[in-house]
């Protein structure tokens, strides 16, 4: 069963779009380097709704399932891809991450 990785992030207002772009293509940059990762998409928050809880950017992954999610997660590609985005995040509640099996 197909799983799903949503990570909602709050980019600090510092932080250039070039910085944001290179930290999401980073973690892009993984799809066909990590086994099991199927898809990537990313953007930036345009919802109408005024409900972002001041979240900014957005990425989804889709896996192949939970033991590709779970192996990808200490995967030392998928450590040096998120170095970039702890880089840009707000320090204090800066990410989400919701995960399910679809």
């Amino acid at each position: 069963m197909p799983t799903r990785h949503i990570v909602l992030v709050k980019v600090r207002p510092d932080v250039p779009g070039s910085q944001v772009q290179q930290a999401l293509d980073a973690l892009g940059a993984l799809k066909g380097q990590v086994p099991g990762l199927l898809s990537f998409e990313a953007g930036p928050n345009n919802s109408p709704e005024g409900r972002t809880l001041g979240f900014t950017h957005g990425f989804v992954m889709d896996f192949s399932d939970a033991a590709t999610r779970d192996a990808y997660l200490p995967d030392p590609r998928h450590q040096a891809a998120a170095a970039g985005l702890r880089a840009i995040r707000e320090p204090e509640n800066g990410v989400l991450v919701f995960d399910f099996d679809y």
